[in-house]
């Protein structure tokens, strides 16, 4: 008997790593909308032309849907798409962070925003990983023609 693909990609290893990237986005997205707003505004590209606060708070939202939707595993090789998607949406603003030198989370030097540029990637994998967005060709296709996504 083979494995589907749907099952190949939902082992305990793939899920506990989906579920603790959830609560991390969870906790990331309430941070921004609370106790880590001013750090959160260090990220906001200074030549986005949109109040550095209201950013923060709309990705802060996304974050927290992100993060439940990944803790759900509800349509989650869709919501791995998403989330990597996001990631690198966010990037420029990593990029504009060490650009203009702004500290936030500990990120007061040089060296230490250019290391935290090489964690982008990671996420990005790790959003995909976790759903198994890439190991099964044709998921959003096959959701489209009305095959269930798990």
């Amino acid at each position: 008997m083979t494995t589907r693909p749907a099952e190949r990609s939902t082992t305990l290893p793939r899920s506990a790593a989906r579920v603790l990237l959830g609560a991390f986005m969870t906790l990331a997205g309430v941070g921004h909308l609370t106790f880590q707003r001013q750090e959160f505004q260090a990220q906001v590209p200074t030549w986005l032309p949109v109040d550095r606060d209201a950013v923060v708070l709309g990705s802060g939202v996304l974050e927290i849907a992100f993060g439940l939707a990944m803790v759900s595993g509800r349509r989650r090789r869709t919501v791995g798409l998403a989330l990597a998607a996001f990631f690198v949406a966010i990037f420029p603003g990593n990029v504009s962070q060490y650009v203009s030198r702004q500290s936030g989370f500990g990120l007061d030097t040089d060296q230490k925003r250019l290391t935290r540029l090489f964690f982008q990637p990671v996420l990005v994998a790790w959003a995909l990983w976790s759903t198994g967005a890439l190991q099964h060709r044709g998921a959003l296709g096959g959701a489209r023609r009305g095959q269930r996504e798990d």
